[in-house]
């Protein structure tokens, strides 16, 4: 079996899932190749090195996101140092250097630890700790409502104590001259903690596990952004070198020009810069066209680069469906209707409960295409022992036994470990499954299919609650347990480790990896970026005081989420009306017609994905990204045909390089010098 990787061709609507591959490819599996401890060692210190960088240049810099995206940067720039590496060890050495698969391993690790390192873990989850004791004050009423919620063994500070307490008060102002970073007071509260994360990462493992080969095997998902890794590292089928085509560096010069000459202005103001955000709303200043919100049109060379190898009624569908909420905004607007902002994100409600109805509609399509293979799955459990030997699901991850057990027991005890924060268990059961169920999964899908960069969701599962119970009833320790589940684990769902564990997974088709050694990878990774990017994100605010570091990962997403819980505790949030209900069933049955229409017309232009996204910050940021690549990639395939489009995939695939290469020259020097001065890229 071929991976996807030259080209990216048009796919057909979404067709139902095709018959199942039989369970064991024997000529494959006497051709995979088993992890091999030198590429296990560099990738523990890729690992390393990629959780420093993310840490400095994510939260002392701030300027560069290289960890957040679902193709994270630095991962890119540490798998082309490799591949000089090894070109310089073949030229002057005589030496084969790494091999494909070891490239393989050392790029997955590095993107798991990258992201761990970043928003898809540790960005969330330790400001979390420490916020809310910090920014309690008399006028938010935190301290009596949500302090006597609050497990001591929960957090590094004592919720029954005074204000200003040490721990907490240096981890945001910084350590006088002479104290000590107090390691102890973070012991208890990390390790029970890990519990917690070790069974939300446990579930997303075992979910890869099981719809790895519904959507590699049966539906053929192209899963663009595992394709890019493969074409530097020449997996099977890649053809010329990406390096030797003069396209591919014409690409790669144009964001090295942009963003040379913005990083020479931020140094030198004299020297003027090239814009790539264009703030629209401020084109649009009179009613009802100030109703728009989040309007701006980013210049993201990567987004187009990426945008460019996907179909394009996925595309059409990005901005269409995005330029859609704008005008149901405007629309409002005009008939004198403010709708409200959702909750803790940036679109309007009405667009967020017509995104809840999308995810429902997307789901029940999934597991409807899916029920062939979700048969074997059962098949396969109903005799666990020959299956995990031989059977169907043997070659995966997780034989499917182990994987359904194993997503079992890490659901049932994170819904225990949330009773004991304080939790009901139904209230636990049901946001962890909303996560699991709906939103991770068909985020999951996003990336698979639609190749996204970024994941993001418009609401959270307490948001479909709303539309059936009052959030102002729930007790108050359901509010608070609710308020840090929210800032760690619902609220911002970019880099998201369901998609990346998914990704590489499909990553070694191309290069022959044996799947179920990759879990010890994966596992090494995760531990590494724990300990170092966790130790650095512990340290470094006590060292710079976290009030001088990222202003939405310390001030911004988990002071949001509690606010919410303690304005619901004064019953200042309201449960959803009959609108938002209206919306939701209006988005599951454009959903289900939609699908209707693709799996009976070819040429249906309109993709659920596109709708799902509609109301994300994902389409705030690379709508505009997407519109481009539409255009460029029609108008490649209607003049030129399919030897044009392949002819010009070089030329956007050094695009991504050259802004890559731009954000790790940037990146660099912020390890040793916080005030470099550096360009803003439009990633945000």
């Amino acid at each position: 079996m071929l991976p996807d990787i030259m080209p990216f061709v048009e796919s057909s609507p979404a067709a139902p899932a095709r018959a199942q591959e039989p369970a064991v490819d024997a000529e494959r599996d006497q051709r995979v190749s088993a992890l091999t401890p030198r590429a296990l060692l560099i990738g523990v210190v890729c690992v390393a090195l990629s959780a420093v960088m993310v840490t400095f240049a994510e939260l002392v810099v701030q300027q560069i996101q290289i960890g957040l995206l679902q193709i994270p940067p630095v991962a890119i720039g540490i798998l082309l140092m490799l591949l000089v590496a090894r070109a310089a060890a073949r030229r002057f050495g005589g030496r084969d250097g790494l091999q494909r698969h070891e490239l393989a391993t050392i790029y997955i690790m590095s993107v798991i630890g990258a992201m761990v390192s970043s928003r898809g873990l540790l960005q969330r989850f330790l400001p979390t700790l420490t916020a809310a004791d910090y920014y309690a004050n008399g006028t938010n009423a935190w301290r009596p409502l949500l302090f006597k919620h609050i497990p001591r063994w929960a957090v590094p500070w004592d919720p029954s104590g005074g204000i200003d307490q040490p721990a907490v008060k240096a981890f945001y102002n910084g350590l006088r001259p002479g104290e000590h970073l107090p390691w102890t007071v973070w012991i208890t509260p990390l390790l029970c903690w890990a519990v917690f994360l070790a069974m939300m990462l446990g579930c997303f493992l075992c979910i890869a596990a099981l719809v790895r080969r519904q959507w590699v095997d049966n539906e053929r998902l192209t899963f663009p952004l595992a394709q890019f890794p493969l074409e530097l590292i020449g997996g099977e089928g890649s053809g010329r070198p990406l390096a030797r085509n003069p396209a591919m560096w014409v690409g790669f010069a144009l964001p090295a020009l942009v963003f040379g000459f913005n990083g020479l202005h931020r140094a030198w103001p004299n020297i003027p810069d090239i814009t790539t955000n264009f703030n629209l709303n401020a084109l649009f200043t009179q009613p009802p066209f100030d109703a728009m919100t989040n309007f701006h049109a980013y210049i993201s060379f990567a987004a187009l680069g990426f945008f460019y190898m996907l179909p394009t009624d996925v595309l059409f569908s990005m901005w269409f469906f995005f330029l859609l909420t704008k005008v149901e905004e405007v629309l409002a607007a005009s008939m004198g209707y403010s709708p409200a902002i959702m909750p803790l994100f940036a679109c309007t409600e009405f667009t967020g409960y017509q995104n809840i109805g999308c995810y429902v509609a997307l789901t029940v399509s999934m597991v409807w295409f899916a029920r062939p293979h979700l048969a074997n799955v059962w098949k396969a459990c109903r005799t666990p022992l020959r299956s995990m030997r031989t059977g169907e699901g043997s070659t995966e991850l997780l034989p499917y036994p182990a994987a359904v057990a194993g997503l079992a027991l890490c659901f049932i005890g994170a819904v225990v470990w949330l009773w004991l924060l304080g939790m009901s268990p139904w209230l636990a059961a049901f946001e962890l499954g909303l996560l699991f169920g709906l939103v991770a999964f068909v985020m999951a899908r996003c990336v698979s299919e639609g190749g996204i960069l970024m994941t993001e969701t418009s609401f959270r599962p307490v948001d479909v609650y709303r539309m059936f119970g009052d959030v102002r009833n729930l007790s108050h320790s359901n509010l608070t347990g609710m308020a840090f589940l929210d800032a760690i684990s619902m609220k911002d769902q970019r880099g998201l480790l369901l998609a990346g564990f998914l990704d590489s997974l499909k990553l070694t088709d191309g290069v022959r990896i044996k799947r179920g050694s990759l879990l010890g990878a994966f596992a090494l990774a995760i531990g590494v970026a724990c300990v170092v990017g966790g130790g650095l994100q512990i340290a470094v605010p006590y060292h710079i005081g976290a009030i001088n570091m990222n202003n939405y990962v310390y001030a911004g997403n988990p002071v949001w989420s509690f606010r919410y819980s303690a304005q619901a505790m004064l019953h200042e949030q309201s449960p959803a009306g009959w609108s938002e209900r209206l919306n939701f069933a209006g988005g599951f049955l454009a959903t289900l017609a939609m699908n209707s229409l693709r799996s009976r017309f070819y040429w249906f232009p309109l993709n659920p994905i596109g709708y799902a996204l509609s109301g994300t910050w994902v389409m705030m940021c690379f709508w505009f990204p997407a519109l481009l690549a539409w255009l460029l990639k029609s108008l490649a395939l209607r003049y030129g045909g399919m030897r044009f489009y392949r002819a010009s995939r070089p030329l956007f695939l050094g695009m991504i390089l050259g802004e890559v290469s731009a954000a790790l020259f940037y990146a660099i020097p912020g390890l040793f010098n916080r005030y470099w001065p550096t360009p803003a890229l439009p990633w945000p």
